[in-house]
Formats: structure tokens, C-alpha cells, sequence
């Protein structure tokens, strides 16, 4: 089966290629060398057929005939994608349970109704999935942001009646950013439900054309999840709102290489007491890191001056990405067999605990 590839999130001449599956074998052999003890038995890696999976995927993508359809309306190409593909790399890749949440750009388009709809029918739908395959997904689910009103009220329905694990974020909606105090009231809800929010960086209005000959996630994305960072950290809303339990896409971004930057910041911000009172590094040590992307050496390295073992995550970006690149990042990297389960399965497990039922 081949992985239809967003020339927005990968280079397409390398995506379908022979080469790229070969490639892709290749790393996952090279990431089966870490033998978990309990997850896998000795004869068999994890991933490979007979091995039960564990992993848990925090970062892992869905789109339905809908959200599709109204993509399209908007001249904007989406990835195509269907559960047997999602299901096929969770069993190659060791992956026992998968959280869907929306690729972008999600559902702001500006038009309240349209994303209210769109939101509701993705909730409903990754919701379908849960019912029909037990044990195998669980959803951050969709809110119609800038749309107040609206978020509030599909907040407590995915919350309350379809029981996703969380709520699914982009980093950035018509130009505003996580911390603006326009998404103070949003925020306020989902702190008072102690929620876990996933965020994904979403192409940002600011830089749509800046090199024009690259794909705009290839530096836009990570960047993106920066300033969401930045907008939580310095606006205030991070100590403002303590009991929302975020997950950054990508191993943070660029944010751990900008750490002496972010310091002096934190030196220049006004208010600085009120809006960071615990520092700076308090709160990026409390956020939580899925490693998608970011799970190569100069990454891992770096997240990991920013945060414990404890906040970092398991994350694919399936189908944009296979389970066989997370696990060989993971795996060369010379993790511990108790630091990399706790990244693979459970960290997750204990952020998100009704997985284990």
C-alpha cells in the first residue's frame, strides 16, 4: 500500500518512492534493536508480526469525507487517508492505540456555522472509531476557535458525552495565538476541566511566502509551535491558566534551541512577576513534548535540557510520517529501557489514564 504524502508537509519526489519504502524498512530494523521488557517478547521485536503492540501515539492524524469535501470548497489538497492505513502501520510500527486529531488547517475558515458543523461531524466521527475498533484509537477532538461560543459548547459535548481523551488545538488561529487573551475564556473551560490539549502548528499568516520555493512546514511549522509556546509563556496564560496539560507537536518546535533567548526575555517582559510567578522554566518543564519529527539527536538533546523524561511523548504524524522513522530516532538514540518506555506507552498512559481500562 502506498502513503499518499501532502507535498505541504513532505517532499513528494521522495515520499512514493521505492527508495523511500526501502529506506523506511531500513529504520524500522534499526528501531526494533530496543527490546522493552514486558512489551515484547525476547524472539521478536516490537512491531513485528506476532509482538504485541504498546506504543501509544499521541500524535496521529485523521480526515473524514466532510472535512475532506469542505477542504476542497476552499482550494486547499489534503492528504488522503483511511483507518486501514492507520491500522496497518500501528501493527508494523508497535503501536497499540493511536489519538486522532485533525491535520491542518483544521476548521477555521471564518465562517461560524461551517466550523461548528465541521466540528461536530469530526468529533462524531473519530468517536465511531473508538466504537469500532476498541483499544486502537482515542481522540483530541475539534473546536470551531476563534468561535467562542461554539468551542464552549463542542468542549462539553466531546468532553462529556463522547468522551475524547482531549481537546486538539492549532497553534494559531487568523493570525492570533494560543496566549492571546482572546482565547482567555476557552482557556479558562478547558483549566477548570483540567484538560489535556494537543496542539499542531498550522501554517501561519505571517510567512506564507517567505521561500516561496519551500514547503512552508519545513520551517514554518516548528516555528509556529514556538510562538504559541512564547504567546502561553509571556502573555501569562501558562501560570494564568496551571491546571491545562499541554502537548507541543515536533519535540517543541524550535523552542529548546532558543532557550538563552527565551531567558533574557523572560528578564525583558513586563509584569514578569505576575505573569511567569514560578519562572520561565517552570512552565516549559511542565508542558508535555511528542517527538514526531523531533526525534533525531540534535532534537531529543535539546528537548531534553528543557524537559524531564517524564513530559516527553510518543507522536508518528501519521500518514504525513510512518512508525517506522519514530521508532529508529527513538531507538539510536541510547535511551534507557526504562526511559524509553516510559516515552513509548507510559508517560501517555499516566497523562491520559483511561487508556488503561
Amino acid at each position: 500500500m502506498k502513503y499518499a504524502i501532502d507535498e505541504n508537509n513532505i517532499d513528494p519526489a521522495f515520499a512514493n518512492t521505492a527508495q523511500r519504502r526501502k529506506f523506511l524498512a531500513g529504520l524500522a530494523a534499526l528501531g526494533a534493536g530496543a527490546l522493552i521488557p514486558g512489551c515484547a517478547s525476547n524472539a521478536q521485536a516490537p512491531g513485528t508480526a506476532g509482538a504485541k503492540p504498546y506504543r501509544i501515539d499521541v500524535h496521529h492524524h485523521f480526515v473524514t469525507p466532510t472535512y475532506t469535501a469542505a477542504l476542497k470548497t476552499h482550494g486547499i489538497r489534503q492528504v488522503p487517508w483511511t483507518v486501514q492505513q492507520s491500522l496497518e502501520d500501528m501493527d508494523k510500527s508497535g503501536i497499540a492505540i493511536a489519538i486522532n486529531s485533525l491535520p491542518p488547517p483544521a476548521i477555521s475558515f471564518g465562517d461560524v456555522p461551517l466550523g461548528r458543523k465541521l466540528a461536530r461531524d469530526a468529533n462524531e466521527y473519530a468517536a465511531r472509531l473508538v466504537a469500532d475498533y476498541p483499544r486502537r484509537f482515542g481522540s483530541f477532538a475539534s473546536i470551531p476557535l476563534p468561535d467562542t461560543e461554539g468551542s464552549l459548547s463542542e468542549i462539553a459535548y466531546a468532553l462529556d458525552k463522547l468522551n475524547a481523551e482531549g481537546i486538539g488545538l492549532m497553534t494559531s488561529y487568523s493570525g492570533k495565538y494560543l496566549g492571546d487573551p482572546v482565547f482567555w475564556p476557552v482557556l479558562e473551560e478547558l483549566n477548570r476541566r483540567k484538560t489535556v490539549v494537543y496542539t499542531h502548528p498550522t501554517p501561519p499568516l505571517c510567512c506564507t511566502a517567505v521561500l516561496p520555493a519551500l514547503s512552508i512546514n519545513t520551517i514554518e511549522g516548528p516555528v509556529d509551535t514556538t510562538r504559541t509556546i512564547a504567546s502561553l509563556l509571556y502573555g501569562g496564560a501558562a501560570a494564568r491558566y496551571p491546571d491545562i496539560r499541554w502537548i507541543f507537536s515536533h519535540s517543541g518546535g524550535v523552542a529548546p534551541f532558543l532557550l538563552s533567548r527565551f531567558e533574557v526575555q523572560e528578564q525583558l517582559t513586563k509584569d514578569a512577576q505576575q505573569k511567569l510567578p514560578r519562572g520561565m522554566m517552570y512552565e516549559l518543564r511542565k508542558f508535555y513534548y511528542e517527538t514526531a519529527q523531533g526525534n533525531h539527536s540534535g532534537a531529543l538533546t535539546a528537548l531534553m535540557k528543557i524537559a524531564p523524561i517524564s513530559q516527553m511523548l510518543y507522536g508518528t504524524d501519521h500518514p504525513f510520517r510512518l512508525g517506522a522513522e519514530e521508532n529508529a530516532g527513538l531507538g539510536q538514540y541510547g535511551f534507557s529501557a526504562a526511559d524509553l518506555i516510559a516515552i513509548e506507552r507510559d508517560n501517555a498512559l499516566r497523562l491520559l489514564p483511561k487508556l488503561k481500562a
